[in-house]
């Protein structure tokens, strides 16, 4: 016989490199396959009803795509496409006001959300070991109750007669009941109170994670406490700042819930205008356009974050 005898394994060994990339292929073809058929499949459903036209019909738009292949029915239908709808958003005042209602309460409540929790979360870390777990189940607690019983809780407690009138009355505080239900305020505690814990964790994930050498190092140089924080602590921190402002303030802006339950008729939020289009009006392509366009506003923070981070990477190394 002749040719050249490969030692026992050698093809086994030559085999491997192979196997190992169709595996590193296959983990990241999965989370592809499942963001294409659960977020982008649907985005283009909606952004294609964004630009079709209402009708008394099932499904209540047109025009529909042809089940076919021919090429003159899919020119047909991609023909009767309009921009309507993003017409009537730009002209009517009603659905700017939404969007500026909508963006200024999820600010103020972000803005709330962050000073209060960065103190719970720098408390937690700064806990001794055997009480930081805890402290973050005390946190993560209201999750094990439905969110809408939580935001139905608040009514009793902000109605004229509730909880908190009734304390500061008892306390001589106030002299009449206050008008806190079905106002904008009521919003904002609603908002703070339900995404409180959006904030705090990936704070404590990023405080946790600051060698405490760095704090005693500035105090060795001269720094006061207050000095010690806003230079060392607050910046190495701001990877968490940022994670949990856009948590917070990305839902809240389209939250429908707690305006719904907590705001009154004057809270105009585009989470209630999109309902509102979506179930009372059976306008779907209405709806979907404001869904396209909060979407692409949203967009906005996460491209800038993204931008930032890159920034900062290339800066550290």
């Amino acid at each position: 016989m002749s040719g050249v005898v490969h030692p026992p394994g050698e093809g086994g060994k030559r085999r491997a490199p192979s196997k190992r990339r169709w595996g590193s292929r296959l983990v990241l073809l999965a989370p592809a396959l499942w963001l294409a058929l659960f977020v982008l499949v649907p985005l283009l459903i909606v952004v294609r009803m964004s630009v079709s036209e209402s009708v008394r019909a099932r499904p209540p738009y047109r025009p529909q795509l042809p089940a076919s292949l021919d090429p003159e029915l899919w020119r047909e239908a991609l023909g009767e496409l309009t921009l309507d709808n993003y017409r009537d958003l730009a002209a009517s005042s009603l659905y700017g006001e939404a969007l500026l209602t909508s963006l200024g309460l999820a600010f103020v409540a972000t803005a709330i959300i962050l000073v209060s929790g960065y103190g719970i979360a720098l408390a937690v870390a700064r806990a001794p070991q055997n009480w930081r777990m805890i402290l973050l189940a005390a946190v993560v607690l209201p999750f094990w109750t439905s969110f809408l019983v939580r935001v139905y809780a608040w009514i009793g407690i902000l109605k004229s007669d509730g909880w908190l009138n009734q304390a500061f009355l008892a306390l001589g505080l106030i002299s009449a009941p206050l008008a806190i239900l079905n106002t904008n305020a009521a919003v904002v505690i609603g908002l703070v109170y339900a995404y409180l814990p959006f904030m705090i964790l990936p704070l404590h994930a990023s405080l946790e994670k600051q060698d405490p050498a760095l704090l005693e190092a500035a105090a060795d140089l001269g720094a006061s406490p207050l000095r010690r924080f806003w230079t060392v602590t607050v910046p190495l921190s701001l990877p968490g700042i940022v994670a949990g402002s856009l948590l917070c303030f990305i839902p809240m802006v389209g939250e429908f819930v707690v305006p719904e339950l907590l705001g009154g008729t004057e809270t105009l939020m585009l989470g209630r205008v999109l309902w509102s289009e979506f179930f009372s009006n059976a306008n779907w392509p209405l709806a979907s356009a404001i869904a396209v366009v909060l979407l692409a506003i949203l967009i906005l923070p996460i491209v800038a974050l993204r931008e930032s981070e890159r920034r900062r990477q290339e800066a550290a190394s």
